[in-house]
């Protein structure tokens, strides 16, 4: 997006499905979130609310400043994390020592400590002292000590993993306990354990055998060598295809086309991925707010299973407002409306309109946007849809005037979770005033593209890969010249500290357009860099070559984006980045125009929806137009 929103209000995130959100005040005023409740909130309506003190000490560690190991331990411990929301009278107390004992075992259990000791003292007595005779629990605060030993991490020894049923028949070359990752010598982690059964019964339900378990699991810890034996030992259960399936739950969708869009091959071998892949499916419709697929308890006569699918549907009237905002581009606001079913087989139907420039002081400089688009998911088989639309849209940035209205159609498919592509057909007609005059275009175009995306989160993407491809031949009436645009991009996350403590961000991103020459291509469609999608820093659309220091947009670019992500904590980070880029008035980059370059840094706020994002960034070549720097407010990361 070349303007980056922050969204002040959105009514969809407010319809939509509720989920566990970080509280927010600003000023006094509650914004989002579970508001924190004070501490004699929390203790309203407990009778006999009893305080009490905990000391947690884990042998061996530094006791002037607790470790990871002894933070990691508190961080599950219910006495610590609770500490505020008294318990009622001693015997809540000791209600929480005896729950914490189990999950305290269990933490330790997860890391391969299997002769650890925990021991809990309340009120100078051993747990199950106190617990036998809590008459003689006294003194208020009540003393609670905490002493964990977890003594020498185990290792795996021998491990084996058996089969029993019907998949030990049908000739599969089932996993063995290697392949599972319960290899002799390694930390004999209980997770590990746990993911070795999982990964054994995925494989035989992707396999056919819908009903596949874990008979018996036998741990066996030798504190001598420390070492961990394990035996597991898996039911196949008998082997299934997929059989008729039902849908329950539909009130406005029909339930025909539901059965349809999930399009489980009846008569197939049972595959769990198949499923999956269904659910995502259809949560991608965006009409449900849940969707359970639920397979019958026993295989029918035929050998084949019947599915039933139970949904619950969410509102099918949706609208949102949104502002953005940047420094050199101006305040606008932005919203939309959407009917995500209107004729009961998830057919969306989206008015969505922006004004920007709003503080412009000719009313001539306002920018607008309105589109009307329709989609029809399921047009052609459940993966390929149809959508239309239509749009006018007026642009005035500080180098042209574009006055322009088009109309497109495209059909869409998935061919892959990762891989889907678009072709359509457009009409397009732009009145512009620019460095060569006032121009009409009249264009009729093919456009095309493919996108693959492993992203693990759009708006703030951790790892994975995002690539871009465009292609249109287009042909323009008026000036009878042919046309081919271009346009590519792949950007790639790679976190290098945990999961998204620090996380290197790059994208490289490059175009071409084939035309006669720079005038015979529409200015909105020329090639324009800086701003906040691009190169950050530089007035927006003012880098590229120019003719009487006018920039005139170019028919190729380069640009590259890297930033270094870091996070503060769970709801703070920070953000460096560099950007570069340049535009070009050849056919392709020839390099003849240096690089412009924009570093900077910025804040992100971690919201339920996204991050919330301010960036600064400094142009290090500043041309005529370009401000000494610039502040880009918005919503989710800048690529």
């Amino acid at each position: 997006m070349p303007r980056l929103s922050v969204l002040f209000a959105c009514l969809f995130f407010a319809l939509s499905p509720a989920s566990p959100t970080h509280a927010f005040e600003l000023f006094g005023y509650h914004l989002w979130g579970e508001k924190a409740e004070s501490e004699e909130d929390q203790n309203v309506g407990v009778p006999d609310p009893t305080p009490y003190t905990v000391e947690f000490r884990v042998t061996g560690e530094n006791e002037e400043a607790p470790s990871d190991v002894e933070e990691e331990l508190q961080s599950v411990s219910l006495l610590v994390q609770d500490v505020k929301k008294l318990p009622s009278g001693a015997s809540g107390v000791l209600a929480r020592a005896t729950k914490d004992f189990e999950r305290l075992i269990g933490k330790l259990y997860e890391d391969g400590y299997y002769g650890a000791l925990v021991e809990i003292d309340v009120a100078g007595m051993p747990l199950n002292q106190a617990i036998l005779h809590p008459e003689k629990i006294t003194e208020r605060p009540i003393p609670v000590l905490v002493v964990i030993n977890r003594g020498p991490q185990f290792h795996f020894g021998s491990a084996e993993v058996s089969y029993e049923g019907p998949a030990t028949k049908n000739g599969l070359d089932l996993p063995e306990a290697e392949t599972l990752g319960l290899v002799e010598s390694t930390p004999a982690l209980s997770a590990k354990v746990l993911t070795a059964e999982s990964q054994a019964v995925s494989f035989l339900k992707d396999e056919g055998y819908p009903f596949a378990k874990v008979a018996d699991r036998q741990l066996l810890a030798n504190h001598a060598n420390r070492a961990l034996k394990v035996k597991l030992r898996v039911n196949s259960g008998p082997y299934a295809k997929f059989g008729p399936v039902s849908v329950s739950g539909t009130v406005n969708m029909d339930p025909e086309f539901v059965r349809t869009y999930a399009n489980l091959p009846r008569g197939a071998q049972w595959d769990a991925n198949v499923i999956s892949k269904a659910q995502r499916r259809l949560r991608d419709l965006e009409v449900f707010s849940s969707i359970r697929f639920e397979p019958a308890d026993q295989l029918d006569p035929n050998g084949e299973l019947p599915v039933t699918i139970v949904v619950a549907e969410r509102p099918r009237k949706v609208f949102g407002l949104g502002a953005n905002y940047s420094s050199n581009e101006g305040v606008g606001v932005e919203g939309y409306w959407r009917h995500r079913n209107l004729f009961g087989k998830a057919e969306r139907l989206s008015v969505t309109g922006a004004v920007g420039q709003l503080l412009a002081v000719n009313n001539e400089q306002i920018e607008y946007a309105a589109r009307i688009t329709f989609e029809k998911p399921g047009a052609i088989g459940p993966l390929t849809a149809f959508s239309t639309s239509v749009a006018a849209v007026q642009e005035n940035p500080d180098n042209y005037r574009s006055t322009s209205f088009a109309y497109d159609t495209y059909l869409s498919r998935d061919f892959t979770p990762a891989l889907s592509g678009r072709i359509g057909a457009e009409v397009y007609f732009a009145n512009e005033r620019d460095v060569f005059g006032n121009n009409d275009y009249f264009l009729l175009g093919i456009p095309a593209d493919l996108t693959y995306d492993t992203r693990n989160d759009t708006l703030n993407p951790t790892h994975g890969i995002e690539a871009k491809l465009f292609f249109e031949p287009a042909y323009d009436v008026l000036g009878d010249t042919e046309n081919l645009y271009s346009q590519g991009s792949i950007a790639s996350y790679l976190p290098i500290v945990g999961t998204d403590r620090v996380v290197l961000a790059g994208r490289v991103s490059a175009g071409a357009i084939i035309a006669p020459a720079v005038q015979d291509v529409p200015a909105a469609r020329r090639f324009f860099l800086g701003g906040g999608g691009t190169i950050r820093g530089y007035a927006y659309k003012n880098v590229g070559p120019r003719i009487n220091d006018e920039v005139t947009g170019g028919r190729s670019f380069m640009l590259f984006n890297g930033e270094v992500r870091t996070r503060i904590t769970e709801t703070v980070g920070l953000v460096g980045f560099v950007d570069a880029g340049a535009a070009y008035s050849t056919q392709f980059p020839n390099f003849d125009e240096p690089l412009s370059v924009g570093v900077g840094g910025g804040v992100r706020y971690f919201t339920p929806v996204g991050p919330l994002r301010l960036d600064v960034g400094v142009p290090l070549e500043p041309q005529r137009n370009d401000p000494p720097f610039a502040v880009y407010i918005g919503l989710s990361q800048a690529f």
